[in-house]
């Protein structure tokens, strides 16, 4: 149907009564015919300043101003055959727009109304109005109405409003909007007992970025980062930037930290990966602080508190990791701060000492070389190990006073060894990145006179991050003095392979990672092991695995082709006495063992935790923990078979089976297995729901320290079963005991 000339409705709309009152008009007033007052509405139309429209008493568009209807792209060819709400969509967002259908089904007039106008190749926002038209008779005729094109008003007020919401660099949510979302997220998910998941997130070395190649640069990375995220996320949650290189993620409806720690591990492998700007090729790292609500804060200012604490705990743990918000990290911190204080006054008292762990050739089991490490005694820790303050020295950068000391004085003690055994020494990336770092190797090695070849230099993946022409330099300048070099922790960073063809390393270093159990394989990721082997061998490299502790290990290691292994099975740290002695009855031979002070420390875990059966709840010692299971010590006379819960502590419950009996001691399997934490260690998948306590009567706040017991309501088989008794024994008997 064709669009009728806007004359012929408004002549419809003349009535008798109208011609009468133009007959009383005062004879003052400027006379205009009905054609004069047409030309005048046709000239409004033509201009645009006002358009019309017109339905039929079905609602079928039967008119429509041709500076509107020329707007419609693709609508436009069968405009005249469809209802005026299928022409004039609703506007996203705006809710009385919506009402459009019931405003022309119900016959009421409206005005104002926002709608889109057209097809998605037409961006056109029009304002319209309407009024229905009966006749004489009261029989309804349609609508009539007008329409005002606003579509430049709307457009730059909608700009204004993204402006107002969102970052002009990345696109992504501001600051306000993140506290608006998480807000309202926040309140809905209480009333709904849902749970949603905050990522704090910080880019490691941005600042490098900045520095080095300039801030227009760093705006580019930025802009690459945010595209990264949105991949990551995959329209899961919300991302903001809360500017500079902070960001956040909202991510709701999830609690399950397995998955949460997947989430956090792809991105931090993603925002790793080398950045091209214009200015060159860059890398940067990220450190993630993950919190969960209701479990770690029921509001928005105490969840986002606890999310930077777990961030401030995974930047302190060495960077490029991810952490859990715990109850202790905030105790952790203060302890933090004050190891700080408590290490540079270690550093002026001469507190620190070194031990030497010996590396052996497998095929002869002779002492290769000799890895320094750290070792600080304090007054009232005791003997602090380098695990513990090592990541303390390298965020507040006194590794790198520390790290000097350590290599002066490693040096001056190998001069006293063979000549054929050489000196390891770990570097960390914060002393590798200082400035002048190759200059005070080279005047230690002038000082002490210690042979350049027999000085190993351990450097972990992280430092090929850097930037790469001063990665280079700062290599090829260690090369040219002499030293060798070692790609510490192969395999658990992400440099580049084609990195190693460029770079003048002596050796691959496997660590421990390599060697944790793995499916199908007790001793770990043999095949890997394999790949990396030959890799070695094809560029001229030595292999070197570390934290190896088991006799089957390192034969199995022997049997691929690893070509030296540090570890428990062999020896721990020596002071250098130990060492002077050693090798002074000659050659130093090492036979493998798996006795004594050789064991695992690594997997050896010493606390305190509850076991909960029935209606008693026990204190019993972990003696070691994995993802299957654990050793627990302190309960006599318990039969396989039996079942009862573990209770980690802050709400972290495991249902787990007894496998092994031996006296106290107890090997029990989980239902269902832990996960990564972070920081190296292991947590559970979930943890008691603060809407289950509150639904037994406790208040509904984040999970406090303390012990657990789920509430009565849970489902059958699950921990519902195991209720903590106030008059339950501490310890002594079995489970079963009364």
């Amino acid at each position: 149907m064709g669009a009728t000339p806007f004359s012929d409705f408004f002549k419809a709309r003349k009535t008798p009564a109208s011609s009468e009152v133009e007959e009383r008009v005062d004879v003052e007033t400027p006379q205009f015919s009905a054609s004069d007052k047409l030309a005048i509405v046709e000239q409004l139309e033509n201009s645009g300043v006002a358009c019309f429209w017109a339905t039929d008493q079905t609602g079928i568009l039967t008119y429509l101003s041709p500076a509107i209807h020329g707007q419609l792209g693709m609508k436009g060819a069968t405009a005249f055959e469809s209802p005026l709400q299928q022409v004039f969509e609703p506007l996203e967002g705006d809710g009385d727009s919506r009402s459009l259908g019931l405003k022309l089904g119900t016959r009421k007039s409206f005005s104002n109304l926002l709608v889109v106008a057209g097809d998605k190749s037409s961006d056109c926002v029009l304002r319209i109005s309407g009024k229905p038209l009966f006749n004489d008779e009261q029989v309804f005729l349609g609508f009539r109405g007008t329409a005002t094109d606003v579509t430049e008003a709307y457009r730059s007020e909608e700009e204004a409003s993204r402006l107002a919401k969102f970052d002009s660099l990345t696109g992504l949510a501001n600051r306000h909007r993140m506290e608006q979302r998480i807000d309202s997220t926040l309140q809905t998910f209480r009333n709904a007992k849902r749970a949603a998941a905050l990522l704090m997130l910080d880019l490691d070395r941005f600042k490098q970025v900045n520095d080095t190649l300039g801030h227009a640069a760093g705006d580019q990375l930025l802009q690459q980062v945010a595209e990264r995220l949105n991949q990551a996320i995959a329209g899961r949650g919300e991302i903001g930037r809360l500017g500079g290189d902070e960001f956040q993620i909202l991510i709701p409806d999830m609690d399950d930290r397995g998955e949460l720690g997947e989430i956090a591990k792809k991105i931090i492998q993603m925002l790793s990966q080398p950045y091209s700007v214009e200015e060159g090729r860059c890398a940067i790292g990220c450190s993630v602080g993950i919190a969960i609500a209701p479990y770690d804060g029921l509001e928005r200012e105490d969840l986002t508190r606890a999310a930077d604490l777990a961030l401030y705990a995974s930047k302190n743990g060495g960077r490029g990791q991810f952490r859990f918000y715990a109850a202790d990290l905030e105790h952790e911190a203060h302890l933090r701060r004050r190891m700080e204080d408590d290490l540079s006054a270690a550093i002026e008292a001469g507190n620190f000492t070194l031990e030497y762990q010996p590396c052996v050739d497998l095929a002869t089991n002779a002492v290769v070389a000799l890895e320094a490490q750290y070792c600080w005694e304090d007054e009232e820790r005791g003997r602090v190990s380098q695990e513990t303050f090592i990541p303390v020295a390298e965020g507040s950068r006194l590794i790198v006073p520390i790290g000097e000391w350590a290599l002066r004085k490693a040096c001056e003690e190998a001069c006293q060894w063979p000549s054929h055994l050489r000196l390891s020494m770990n570097i960390s990336p914060v002393q590798f990145e200082a400035s002048g770092f190759v200059e005070m190797v080279a005047e230690i090695l002038d000082e002490t006179g210690l042979d350049p070849a027999r000085l190993d230099l351990e450097l972990n993946e992280s430092v090929l991050l850097g930037d790469s022409s001063k990665v280079a330099a700062a290599l090829g300048a260690l090369f040219k003095l002499g030293v060798r070099l070692t790609l510490d922790q192969f395999g658990t960073g992400l440099s580049s392979l084609s990195y190693l063809r460029r770079a003048p390393f002596n050796s691959l270093k496997l660590g421990a990672n390599f060697f944790e159990p793995v499916m199908g394989n007790d001793l770990g990721d043999m095949e890997l092991v394999k790949a990396v082997v030959a890799l070695a061998g094809a560029m001229g490299m030595e292999t070197v695995a570390t934290g190896v502790h088991a006799i089957e290990l390192m034969t199995e290691l022997r049997r691929i082709g690893v070509g030296h292994v540090q570890g428990f099975v062999f020896s721990e740290a020596v002071p250098q006495q130990t060492v002077l002695e050693e090798i002074a009855q000659g050659v130093w031979i090492l036979e493998p063992t798996d006795q004594g002070s050789q064991r695992a420390s690594r997997r050896t875990v010493f606390r305190k935790v509850g076991l909960i059966h029935e209606d008693h709840y026990y204190d019993v010692t972990l003696r070691n923990l994995s993802r299957s299971g654990a050793m627990i010590q302190g309960l006599e006379d318990v039969p396989t078979g039996t079942q009862f819960v573990l209770d980690f502590g802050q709400g972290q419950l495991a249902v787990c089976t007894v496998r092994r009996t031996m006296g106290d001691t107890q090997g029990v399997e989980f239902e269902q297995e832990m996960v990564d934490d972070g920081a190296g260690g292991l947590c559970t998948r979930s943890r008691v729901s603060p809407y289950a306590l509150a639904a037994a009567g406790a208040p509904l706040t984040a999970l406090p320290a303390g012990k657990y017991s789920q509430a009565p309501e849970a489902a059958p088989g699950s921990y519902a079963q195991f209720k903590l008794s106030p008059n339950a024994p501490k310890q002594g008997g079995g489970p079963q005991q009364d």
